[in-house]
């Protein structure tokens, strides 16, 4: 059995890692150090850029919970993550260095790997698992685009998401303009005073500073130059009124609490088929984290939103998965190619890491002749492999592990805290019958050797 690996981040290295100690004979394709991206510097595999923290520890939390499934999964960054970890508090951070430098001795080492220096500019034939990453080089993304036809998307601006729970309904309302539809949209709206007030906190918040990487595909003002896509701050410094002629125009909407018309009116779109997140309509944003917090709670009805993703701004390349692939990260039009990694629209380090473990698996899977695997909806791996792969998202976006892609509970817990540890525990149980139903034994199958 033989099957190949283009990109050695984490999702690659991840990917690579199951392959091999499944037996197969795997070849992993790194373009460094011959050509290095924009904005990769170091010479090692699976390179963190922008951060040390692979997020929370505790599984009470989205990360947390991910991460404990990765290492019941055999995950190779979580065991390099620990050998390497320093002190951050309740997070995993770890040396970027020896990090790198210790997933690529594992890799390197395991007799089953074998490394190609140099960069890969056509899709290569037979079994191969595509985790280039939103970086992916321009002969390599023109091959993928060739192949997946108007579904590569080259997105940077993106809005935040909230839970529809932490969504004040006392004040916000159901409805679509001029009554049209079914009432799809949820709609908050302001009188003058509110919406000044908002305005002038909007243009006033601070925003997050841009990648060199990133600085040549905005224009000065900081939108997308071939996409055109204008951050909510950019577009009000643009005149008080913008806002209201644009993503906050009140037409068509009546305020059941006063009969009229709302002086503005910001509209949020269900994220997920379920109808747990919701999305800002037109608020992709390049504000800093905590100013979007700040600043977005002053809408009506957001006062206590509980942001799942914040609005961000970065070059991304990535394909329109839920067009593309199903949940085992499989194309659907050519079963010999699997995705991994932020190109399919999972965001961040450790949700990339555990694509490419389920993208790997299932291909030695396929391989072998055994039955593909989705992990259950109620684990933090699953609902990120169903989220990419949902046929009912109309607009998708990139989406890193959250507690708003889970299913509910079927009880009521007030406090958050106990609420989201019983989620997890709900999850775990979940994988390790699941495991056990499928026969996958972790120890022997992804032992570190």
């Amino acid at each position: 059995m033989k099957a190949k690996v283009i990109g050695a981040g984490l999702a690659g290295c991840e990917a690579a890692w199951q392959l091999a100690n499944a037996g197969v004979d795997t070849y992993l394709y790194e373009m460094k150090p011959h050509k290095y991206t924009p904005a990769h510097k170091y010479k090692g595999f699976a390179e963190l850029i922008c951060s040390n923290s692979l997020k929370a520890s505790r599984i009470g939390s989205a990360a947390g919970m991910l991460k404990e499934e990765m290492r019941r999964l055999g995950s190779l960054t979580m065991e390099c993550a620990q050998k390497t970890a320093v002190s951050a508090g309740g997070a995993l951070a770890v040396d970027r260095e020896r990090f790198s430098d210790l997933v690529t001795e594992m890799i390197r080492g395991n007799k089953n790997i074998t490394v190609i220096e140099g960069e890969v500019t056509d899709i290569p034939d037979g079994d191969v698992i595509i985790a280039t990453g939103p970086l992916t080089s321009d002969a390599l993304a023109e091959k993928i685009g060739s192949l997946v036809g108007g579904y590569l998307y080259f997105n940077d601006a993106v809005a935040p998401i909230v839970t529809k729970e932490s969504i004040d309904m006392s004040k916000a309302f159901m409805a679509s303009r001029y009554d049209r539809g079914d009432a799809d949209y949820i709609n908050c709206p302001f009188d003058k005073e509110e919406y000044f007030r908002f305005y002038n906190e909007l243009i006033s918040a601070e925003s997050a500073p841009l990648h060199d990487f990133d600085k040549e595909h905005f224009s000065k003002d900081g939108f997308k130059v071939y996409e055109g896509c204008m951050p909510i701050e950019v577009l009000a410094k643009r005149g008080e009124d913008t806002m209201r002629f644009g993503p906050l125009k009140p037409v068509g909407l009546t305020d059941p609490r006063t009969g009229r018309r709302p002086y503005a009116c910001v509209q949020l779109r269900a994220e997920n088929a379920e109808g747990t997140l919701y999305n800002i309509v037109g608020f992709q944003t390049n504000l800093k984290f905590g100013e979007q917090k700040r600043v977005f709670s002053l809408i009506p009805g957001l006062e206590e939103a509980e942001f799942m993703r914040y609005g961000v701004m970065h070059r991304n390349t990535f394909v329109n998965s839920p067009k593309l692939l199903d949940p085992h990260f499989n194309m659907l039009s050519h079963k010999n190619i699997f995705f991994a990694g932020q190109i399919t629209g999972v965001e961040g380090y450790i949700e990339s890491a555990a694509s490419g473990i389920i993208a790997g698996l299932n291909l030695s899977r396929k391989l072998s002749g055994k039955e593909m695997i989705t992990l259950p909806p109620t684990t933090m791996t699953g609902a990120l492999s169903r989220y990419i792969s949902d046929r009912s998202v109309v607009n998708f976006q990139p989406m890193g592990c959250n507690m708003g892609i889970l299913p509910e509970l079927p009880e009521r817990i007030k406090d958050k805290k106990e609420k989201y540890e019983a989620i997890a525990k709900r999850g775990l149980a979940d994988l390790e019958v699941y495991l056990k139903n499928n026969d996958i034994d972790i120890k022997t199958t992804f032992a570190i050797q």
